[in-house]
């Protein structure tokens, strides 16, 4: 009896190694078929963005633009308006998507994206401090804006801090933030003569319009360096949705990593915001919309950016071409994510966790 124990325990431990090798090699198979799949889906939305217009161009005219055989007229439609437009929206998708997936990780809240706990809207205080009241434009109104949401970030941390971070705390004092920073925008505005108001209305609605190398470039460049960094995060996020004693008892220094990760987030929403304005609701459906795709439970930060491109170059080309009416990328996400947030608040009181 005795010398079989240590053959039974072993036998038990290889079949429960084994299945968790077939756990995870299931995870990473669905996690990659989502991304291809997605990838497949931006594919021809941004193939859609470049063909259709005013001047419609053939597939086999796009693709010979593309690679530097085009006539004069092609080459200053694709590349000189469709493509920064496509990739600015592109960019910015991609980094609401990492933004709003990050807080809601790290807060363990469906609620905690930028465009509800008040970073959007400090960054849109100061962009449009720096256009009206100061008459500042490009990397100036970026810089700006990006002061405005670490302003906004820090005054949140702080107000929320209780010796420890709650999820739930930091979304409530966010949200009374956000209300903060737009009664600010709307003084801003209603101070300001009637077409530099216009001029930031239309900022503030979140828009790709206008969209050239000038807002391209800084943010391809922010892009650079935040993308990677934040992907880097992944596996201390996963720690962290254990719970700060597990995370501090697998030698993490917990509150160190907590203020990188929301430095991160908050950099890529306020670098997104400078380029096109708060684009309403991508960063909050990106990381759920992800998370369904793939049914994992970790923080699934490429899928979330490649929906958050999606839902950005998406909407831009619905606002453009599908709709009696142009309207701007921002009004069509917030089409689409309002009615998300209804369901989500509700599903949340039904569950008893809404508060």
């Amino acid at each position: 009896m005795t010398a079989y124990a240590p053959a039974s325990l072993a036998a038990r431990s290889r079949v429960g190694i084994r299945s968790v090798r077939q756990v995870r090699r299931h995870a990473r198979t669905r996690t990659t078929t989502a991304c291809l799949g997605l990838v497949v889906a931006l594919v021809v939305a941004v193939g859609a963005a470049l063909t259709l217009g005013d001047y419609p161009l053939p597939l086999d005219q796009l693709v010979a633009t593309l690679v530097g055989q085009g006539t004069t007229a092609s080459n200053f439609i694709v590349l000189g308006l469709r493509l920064p437009r496509v990739l600015t929206g592109l960019l910015v998708g991609v980094c609401f998507g990492l933004s709003g997936t990050t807080f809601q990780n790290l807060l363990r809240n469906p609620l905690a994206s930028p465009d509800i706990i008040g970073i959007s809207y400090g960054a849109s205080a100061g962009g449009v401090l720096a256009i009206l009241l100061l008459g500042w434009s490009g990397m100036a109104v970026s810089g700006s804006a990006l002061v405005g949401a670490l302003l906004s970030a820090g005054l949140i941390y702080a107000l929320a801090w209780r010796g420890g971070l709650s999820g739930y705390r930091f979304v409530l004092v966010g949200v009374g933030v956000s209300a903060l920073m737009l009664a600010v925008v709307d003084y801003l505005v209603t101070r300001a003569n009637i077409y530099e108001a216009q001029a930031a209305l239309v900022w503030l609605t979140g828009s790709l319009n206008g969209s050239s190398n000038a807002q391209l470039h800084p943010l391809a460049l922010a892009c650079l360096v935040l993308v990677p960094l934040t992907l880097l995060t992944g596996r201390t996020l996963l720690v962290l949705q254990l719970g700060d004693d597990v995370a501090a008892s697998v030698g993490l220094r917990v509150e160190a990593a907590r203020l990188a990760a929301i430095a991160l987030a908050v950099m890529l929403a306020a670098v997104a915001t400078a380029a096109a304005g708060p684009v309403g609701f991508v960063a909050f459906v990106a990381g759920p919309v992800a998370k369904r795709l793939t049914r994992g439970s970790g923080p699934s930060l490429v899928p979330a950016a490649l929906v958050g491109a999606l839902v950005v170059v998406g909407s831009d080309v619905i606002g453009q071409h599908l709709l009696p009416v142009e309207l701007p990328v921002g009004v069509v996400t917030a089409a689409v994510g309002a009615p998300y947030l209804l369901f989500l608040l509700v599903r949340s009181n039904r569950a008893g966790v809404g508060g």
